[in-house]
């Protein structure tokens, strides 16, 4: 296994550059992912992916939909580089008897990956959540204040409309929580992502690398980059959908703002068991389909560049046979 040792400064640069396209390809949708997760019965700005898209574009422009992609994407290149060098490493070393990998090594392989990703995965979460959420929370009090209006067009005095609140930007986010929590305030929320990203990481690695296995034409040839992709997309998808309750649950806990009569939380517990007496099951899926939508094409694109081994071109290393 010695000539088959990784290159980690090429699987780093193959990680970065898939994480750059993917999130500039799907960002949109993981705003809408994020407004949908965050409504809570009653408060229901918007009614579907679309409809969140279509009100987007309307009150807050085009680029309203990149709202948070500026985080994503300063913070992508770390945090896909080291989930995808960390699984290449641990299957690198739980494969050093020569024998092919168990199941079991490689959800432990994907288990590992997971783990060391929520480092950089925690702080940018936490602050594309609060980007990505503004315009939802401007959107409803927008609604209330003109439901006000309606209920006092009797009065003499001529409403005023509410001002709008200045939307927030990451730096002035980052300032504010190590002002007022220290570094503690970026990780709000880290036990929550590691729910959420090490059981997606043990579903998604070993599924990918199994559906991988069957593109392959033969024993020792790679697969087709179309199979990649789809392998990706499947196994992406797949995963996604398997720990979106996680995910609603993380996306509440971050959310540091909340709407008119929003129920607020202590914990992962706590916030689990209001969604669940106050909204129902069916709430742990909110956004699941968003969240499918993203991470399909966006592990899709990642193992595609991953496996055609940009970096190593580039670098002028040779490139391992995945």
């Amino acid at each position: 296994m010695a000539d088959k040792q990784i290159s980690l400064p090429a699987k780093l640069i193959n990680g970065g550059i898939a994480g750059l396209i993917g999130v500039t390809c799907v960002f949109p949708i993981d705003l809408a992912k994020t407004r949908l997760q965050n409504q809570q019965n009653g408060q229901r700005v918007y009614t579907s992916m679309s409809d969140c898209l279509i009100k987007t574009i309307r009150s807050e422009g085009y680029f309203g939909m990149y709202r948070g992609a500026a985080v994503n994407l300063t913070l992508v290149t770390p945090e896909k580089a080291i989930k995808l060098a960390a699984n290449d490493f641990f299957r690198h070393q739980l494969s050093k008897d020569g024998q092919q990998l168990t199941l079991l090594k490689e959800m432990l392989a994907g288990c590992g990956a997971g783990t060391c990703q929520v480092i950089v995965t925690t702080p940018m979460e936490m602050l594309k959540i609060q980007l990505q959420d503004a315009g939802r929370l401007a959107a409803q009090r927008k609604i209330l204040s003109a439901q006000a209006q309606l209920s006092g067009q009797g009065s003499a005095q001529p409403s005023v409309e509410a001002p709008a609140t200045p939307r927030p930007t990451a730096t002035q986010l980052t300032r504010d929580l190590l002002r007022s929590r220290g570094i503690a305030g970026l990780y709000k929320g880290l036990g929550a992502t590691l729910l959420r990203d090490v059981p997606f990481s043990i579903v998604y690695f070993p599924l990918f690398a199994n559906l991988n296995e069957l593109g392959r034409p033969a024993p020792g040839e790679k697969s087709p980059f179309y199979v990649s992709f789809l392998a990706g997309c499947v196994a992406g998808s797949a995963a996604a959908v398997a720990v979106n309750p996680c995910d609603v649950v993380k996306t509440r806990l971050q959310s540091l703002q909340r709407g008119i009569n929003e129920d607020t939380y202590s914990g992962f517990l706590d916030c689990a068991r209001k969604i669940l007496r106050n909204e129902g099951p069916s709430a742990f899926l909110k956004g699941a389909y968003c969240r499918a939508l993203v991470i399909a094409p966006l592990f899709g694109i990642a193992q595609v560049v991953y496996f055609l081994g940009i970096a190593e071109t580039l670098l002028g290393l040779p490139r391992i046979q995945p």
